[in-house]
């Protein structure tokens, strides 16, 4: 019986030794379980983490545009000073330049005047003063003819009278007038 006792204790060992295969296998069982449970709560706090960095992106993307615009007006107003002076330096440059060249087209435009009444003189036309003193002088003139022509004013006694008749006047002949000018 001892022997049946002791056959059972290492029938028992033995069937004991196959649980003690599965208890080496259970820490690593354990141990891939515990490490799947990890990587679960790892993604749980990834997502808790995830919806709190969002909330902190937001915050801190409203920040950034908000420090964007004010940067823009300060720019912009930076920008337009700056432009504004420009703008003044080329439009004072400018108006000099306009002066320049209205003075220099002053100028050729003298010096154009003063050659062709040079050459106009030269070949004999009258200047326009010339004409104007001309037209005073025939203008004087032929009022002196106008009152050379008429009668002078009689008497009521030499009115009876009759006229005697005056011989037709000579024609005067008239002076060129480019000869009357020179």
């Amino acid at each position: 019986m001892a022997k049946k006792t002791l056959k059972k204790k290492v029938m028992k060992k033995k069937v004991q030794a196959k649980p003690v295969a599965t208890d080496f296998a259970a820490p690593v069982v354990d141990s891939a379980r515990e490490i799947w449970l990890a990587g679960l709560g790892a993604f749980s706090v990834a997502q808790a983490e995830t919806g709190k960095l969002l909330e902190q992106g937001n915050k801190l993307f409203e920040k950034l545009v908000d420090e964007g615009v004010k940067l823009e007006k300060k720019t912009r107003t930076d920008v337009g000073s700056a432009v504004g002076g420009i703008k003044n330096e080329m439009e004072s440059t400018v108006g000099a330049v306009r002066k320049q060249a209205v003075d220099n087209w002053d100028k050729l435009e003298n010096i154009f005047e003063e050659r062709v009444a040079r050459v106009l003189g030269q070949l004999g036309v009258p200047t326009a003063e010339d004409v104007n003193k001309l037209s005073a002088r025939v203008q004087t003139l032929a009022t002196k003819v106008t009152a050379m022509n008429k009668p002078a004013k009689t008497t009521k006694a030499a009115a009876k009278k009759p006229a005697a008749k005056k011989p037709a006047a000579k024609k005067v002949a008239k002076k060129p007038v480019a000869k009357a000018v020179k």
